[in-house]
């Protein structure tokens, strides 16, 4: 197949680049903005179509949380129409599209894990915009795979894990939201867990992936701290009310993975293993 990976260069697209290598039966046409313009429709038509493209997996968003409140446009344009110009134009020669979403659709309220069919309310320009970019793609390409996750890390780019590991070599104290609640997930995993569903066949609807295990923000400093090795950084719990933000955050966003790991048969790495194997790479 001829695949086309848009966002090359953010945390997921680079990870899919790396395991691009495994699976060399395929023609990957890795793209960021430079090489493509999905918010230009007629750019992504041709595109597609010039290089007989049978399969998407967009990388590619507007991910400033905060900053999305203030770049409403740019934000609907990448979130929003950007994936529905990219699963109209792949529609068109009938083949899949995954696009990736977001834990902010939903607006953080459960006291269980999220499942698939739980109604969506995002409290957020980027979750208001992320969810609308599900709909454009699966109303423009009846072939399309949406994959929620939450609290991306990497190797790549900026994160929640290098900006602790910085900050924890700076300062002598620093402080963490210890009442969000959630799941870290590696990068590396997701991608291991795109290529399982582009090799078995790429099954339409909406799935769930993160690492396994259930967190805080605080205690996932403690645990980067501790395996980065950093002892000279005290950590304090910090209240959302104490460190207020543009966007409001989800209180609870873990996502029921049963979903994704019965259609795939694939097992999921606890999230602390994947942590340690990201900051040993580092």
């Amino acid at each position: 197949m001829n695949i086309l990976i848009t966002g090359c260069n953010g945390q997921l697209g680079n990870e899919m680049q790396l395991l691009e290598q495994q699976h060399a039966g395929h023609t990957y046409f890795n793209t960021d903005v430079q090489e493509l313009d999905i918010t230009s429709k007629s750019a992504v038509e041709r595109y597609v179509i010039d290089n007989a493209i049978d399969g998407i997996v967009n990388c590619a968003a507007y991910t400033a949380v905060d900053k999305a409140e203030e770049n409403q446009q740019l934000c609907a344009l990448l979130n929003t129409a950007a994936p529905g110009y990219l699963a109209a134009a792949i529609e068109q020669r009938g083949g899949w599209m995954i696009q990736i979403s977001t834990d902010y659709v939903f607006d953080g309220t459960n006291h269980v894990p999220y499942v698939e069919t739980d109604p969506v309310c995002p409290n957020s320009t980027y979750g208001r915009t992320k969810l609308a970019g599900e709909q454009e793609a699966q109303r423009a390409c009846r072939h399309t795979m949406i994959i929620r996750t939450a609290w991306l890390y990497s190797t790549f780019g900026n994160n929640f894990v290098k900006t602790m590991i910085r900050l924890g070599k700076e300062r002598q104290e620093l402080g963490v939201i210890f009442d969000q609640i959630g799941t870290p997930t590696y990068a590396r995993d997701l991608a291991v867990a795109i290529f399982t569903a582009i090799e078995k066949g790429v099954r339409p609807g909406i799935y769930h992936f993160s690492n396994e295990g259930v967190i805080s923000w605080y205690d996932f400093t403690k645990a980067i701290h501790r395996l980065a090795a950093i002892t000279t950084c005290h950590v304090r719990p910090l209240h959302t009310a104490e460190y207020p933000t543009p966007a409001a955050r989800p209180h609870y966003s873990v996502l029921d993975k049963t979903k994704i790991k019965q259609t795939y048969n694939i097992d999921i790495p606890y999230w602390e293993e994947s942590l340690a194997e990201c900051i040993a790479k580092l």
